[in-house]
């Protein structure tokens, strides 16, 4: 579904990524886990085409996307989830909802993936008339990736959606993200919940240094000493 062949990026003279190579199958989850400044989320904004590719191949379904801009992209499925979740604080949930089918390829289906969203996540279906900025950080979170979901994506990014959520809510959006999986979507996650991200990972890649450090099978990782090492004494 989704390659990235050696991909370099970074911010004017500051080289970020360093040839990263990785790849999401259909129906995969692949986790991407590193420390603060290893470069995930310019991996994630170079792949959407919000940061330009110093050299290196982005590839979607055999069309690359190099140079191709992050609207165009979008129309092609590929999705982001940003950290930090983005919402239109003084919009309904249901306009938040709306705004992730704008690209031609969803509008049209609109009605059918609100349904499918508030039927994936029934909180946001009693919310739905409710500011942004009236929801709990969870339910901002469920909106946004129910907004991410509306856009009818082929492979999901998603940067650090556990990101300041109490367990239980943590909780609850990794069993979202098994369903998403279990219905066939492709996902590529950015978490610091390494725990929980390697739990559900068919695979992951660990980035230090803007390089691929380790990779392999998710469950397996949990126990590979590499992996307290490329954290650099992370947290885990």
């Amino acid at each position: 579904m989704l390659s990235i062949e050696g991909l370099v990026a970074g911010y004017r003279e500051v080289r970020v990524l360093h040839g990263v190579c990785l790849e999401v199958n259909a129906g995969q989850v692949v986790t991407l886990l590193g420390a603060n400044g290893a470069g995930k989320t310019t991996l994630l904004r170079t792949t959407t085409g919000l940061l330009a590719a110093g050299s290196g191949r982005i590839v979607l379904n055999g069309e690359t996307l190099n140079g191709m801009p992050a609207h165009e992209i979008v129309e092609r499925g590929l999705i982001m989830v940003p950290e930090g979740r983005s919402l239109f604080p003084f919009m309904t949930v249901e306009e938040n909802l709306e705004l992730g089918s704008y690209a031609k390829r969803a509008r049209v289906q609109r009605r059918r993936n609100l349904d499918r969203v508030y039927d994936l996540l029934p909180r946001l279906k009693e919310r739905r008339q409710q500011l942004g900025c009236s929801l709990s950080g969870g339910e901002q979170q469920m909106c946004a990736i129910g907004r991410g979901l509306m856009a009818r994506p082929e492979v999901l990014l998603l940067d650090e959606p556990s990101l300041g959520l109490a367990p239980m809510i943590v909780r609850d959006i990794f069993a979202l993200i098994a369903q998403l999986r279990r219905e066939g979507l492709s996902i590529l996650l950015v978490e610091q919940h390494v725990k929980h991200a390697l739990a559900i990972a068919d695979r992951a890649f660990v980035l230090r240094n803007g390089r691929i450090a380790i990779s392999g099978l998710g469950p397996e990782l949990l126990s590979d000493p590499e992996l307290k090492r490329a954290y650099m004494g992370h947290k885990q």
